[in-house]
C-alpha cells in the first residue's frame, strides 16, 4: 500500500490506516526509539504514541511523504521519553551520542534558545550539504537516526574505527565551521 492510500486512510478515519502504517513502518519507528531508549517496552510505548499522533494530526496534516513525517515523530517522543528516564536517572546509551555533540554545539539557557537551535540546526544542516555523502550519512546515521557503531559500520561496509575516525573529523570540521560562522564554541 502507497503512503497516499494510507494517508487517504487517515483522513477517512479508517483503523486499517494504523494496521497497514504498523506493518509497513512499524520495524522502522522501533529501530528509531531504540536507537534512543535501549528499551523495547519504552520504544513500543512510543511507536504506539506515534499511531495515535498520526492519527490526531491527519488531518489537518496531509505530508508528502509518510515515513519521514512518522520518524520525527516517533524521535520527538523517543527524546521526551529519554529526558523523562535520564530525569529519574535510568539513562541510556544516548548518553554517549550526546556527549559526541557536545563540543560542536552552543548551549544556551536564554529566552534567544529557540530561535539559536533554529538557526544552528540551518548551519549544521548547510555544513552537512557540503561534506561529501559518505559523511554526511555517517552523520546523519548516528546523530539523527542514533544508529550504533557497529550498525554504520556494517551499513556502510567500513570497519568501526574507521567509522569513528570518520564521526571525529566530521565532529572537528563541523566545531570549525560553526566558529566561522560566529557561533560561540
Amino acid at each position: 500500500m502507497t503512503d497516499q492510500m494510507i494517508i487517504e486512510l487517515f483522513w477517512r478515519r479508517s483503523e486499517e490506516a494504523i494496521q497497514n502504517t504498523s506493518q509497513k513502518y512499524g520495524r522502522y519507528l522501533i529501530k528509531i526509539a531504540m536507537n534512543i531508549l535501549n528499551l523495547f517496552e519504552e520504544s513500543e510505548e512510543c511507536v504506539n504514541d506515534t499511531y495515535l499522533a498520526a492519527w490526531n494530526q491527519l488531518p489537518p496534516d496531509r505530508p508528502k511523504e509518510l515515513l519521514p513525517y512518522l520518524g520525527r515523530i516517533t524521535r520527538c517522543l523517543a527524546l521526551n521519553r529519554y529526558d523523562y528516564l535520564k530525569a529519574k536517572k535510568r539513562s541510556s546509551d544516548f548518553t554517549v551520542q550526546l556527549s559526541e555533540l557536545e563540543e560542536c554545539l552552543v548551549s544556551s539557557n536564554s529566552i534567544e534558545a529557540e530561535y539559536e537551535a533554529e538557526e544552528i540546526a540551518s548551519a549544521i544542516s548547510k555544513f552537512l550539504r557540503s561534506e561529501n555523502t559518505d559523511s554526511r550519512n555517517i552523520f546523519i546515521r548516528r546523530y539523527w537516526f542514533s544508529d550504533s557503531i557497529a550498525d554504520i559500520a556494517k551499513r556502510f561496509g567500513l570497519s568501526e574505527s574507521k567509522v569513528k575516525s570518520n564521526l571525529f573529523r566530521t565532529r572537528k570540521k563541523l566545531k570549525k565551521y560553526l566558529e566561522k560562522e560566529g557561533w560561540r564554541i
